[in-house]
């Protein structure tokens, strides 16, 4: 049941904002213009929908704590919002939308919920301002409450679980690498790429016990990473590592089919960084512990331009090999990313992000114009966009 429809007023850069999501979403735009804005929006989303929003609840799905100053939209075109409103409607038409509050003059640790309602796509189960309601405490949300009295086929329901568990995730090497703890545990991968070994181990596994299915998906993997003759987990590491670095229990050892096979292994800490962010995405989008949605903010670091279009090619297919219901969006700035976007798939959505004259955000889906449709017969999308043709770019 998969999120189709966002709506966004008064948050951040984004004074008002409506996206149509598909399945695979990348978003594409300048340092600035809010790309990321769209993502914490989500994630604000999701804290509201689990019952409570405050730097805790935003942390843990990879917001960025803030005053309430930093999160309203402040534009001296416009007036400022009040409150910050936040919706999303699933493809069965079931609703959550939400209204914040929090002074910006005397902030408190928790947003008061101004109004909330929760609809399956035929009954409204909450529609109610709970700021001013007796006996209510109007920073605990409503709808959190009302998940118990709903069987887990209703819309609303899969919804709200699907909010409930969104997070973005935005991985850095030294995590990856094992030697810096992540901040955010989770499984199956921290935010920012903790727990990567045991999280490999689980998708080995995972793909493994699937015959020749999951073997297909775990060889494509692999693939990617063109030295490796095989990766593993192991505990056994000692050897392989100097005593002054930092170590977990599980480790990523990694097998080059170039070096003579008695010196062949090495581990995520000497490893191109490349291959690490490459399992990094595989098993967010292979493993069905992962959220059914999910954000990855920058995805394009560190990766190779044609490595890059290579995994964004696979991204679609790998998604939906547990689930037709998973859901990514991704923000990038290499141009070569889009070449491996499959904009023939309706599914697979291209947004370009920008500011107006006013400073505010504007997400709009890019769709191949029979003009575009003809300059991409001549040049690949990762040309038009360094052209200019598809907007999205620093006006520098």
């Amino acid at each position: 049941m998969i999120i189709r429809q966002v709506e966004i007023r008064g948050f951040k850069s984004i004074y008002s904002a409506q996206v149509e999501l598909g399945t695979v979403n990348c978003f594409i735009g300048a340092n600035g213009v809010g790309k990321s804005n769209l993502l914490e929006a989500l994630g604000v989303l999701g804290a509201a929908a689990n019952g409570v929003v405050d730097d805790e609840s935003l942390l843990r799905r990879g917001v960025r704590a803030g005053l309430p100053r930093l999160y309203k939209s402040s534009f001296a075109s416009d007036r400022t919002p009040p409150h910050v409103t936040i919706g999303a409607t699933s493809a069965a038409n079931a609703v959550y939308r939400v209204s914040l509050l929090n002074p910006m003059e005397s902030p408190e640790p928790a947003w008061s919920y101004k109004t909330e309602v929760l609809n399956d796509g035929q009954t409204d189960i909450v529609s109610d301002g709970v700021r001013n309601k007796k006996n209510l405490n109007p920073q605990a949300g409503l709808a959190a409450l009302q998940l118990v009295e709903l069987s887990p086929d209703n819309a609303a329901a899969q919804l709200m679980q699907r909010l409930q568990d969104f997070a973005i995730y935005c991985p850095n090497t030294p995590t990856l690498r094992g030697v810096v703890p992540d901040q955010q545990s989770r499984l199956p991968v921290g935010l920012s790429g903790g727990q990567l070994a045991d999280g490999f181990a689980t998708l080995r596994q995972h793909l493994e016990a699937q015959g020749d299915p999951g073997e297909d998906r775990l060889e494509q993997v692999l693939e990617l990473i063109d030295w490796v003759a095989d990766i593993e987990t192991t505990s056994y590491g000692a050897n392989l590592l100097s005593p002054k670095v930092p170590r977990t229990k599980q480790i990523l050892k990694f097998s080059d089919r170039f070096m003579q096979k008695s010196r062949n292994e090495l581990t995520a800490y000497d490893a191109s960084e490349g291959a690490l962010y490459v399992l990094f995405t595989a098993l967010l989008c292979l493993l069905p512990q992962a959220p059914r949605i999910l954000a990855i903010d920058n995805l394009d670091q560190a990766l190779n331009p044609r490595l890059l279009k290579a995994l964004i090619s696979r991204l679609a297919d790998w998604l939906g090999h547990n689930a037709p219901d998973r859901q990514l969006l991704f923000t990038i700035h290499n141009p070569a990313a889009l070449d491996g976007l499959d904009l023939s798939d309706p599914e697979v959505r291209l947004f370009t992000v920008e500011r107006n004259s006013n400073g505010q955000t504007v997400i709009n889906r890019l769709i191949l114009t029979p003009e575009l449709r003809e300059l991409n017969h001549q040049y690949p999308l990762s040309r038009l966009w360094l052209m200019g043709h598809l907007g999205a770019v620093p006006n520098v």
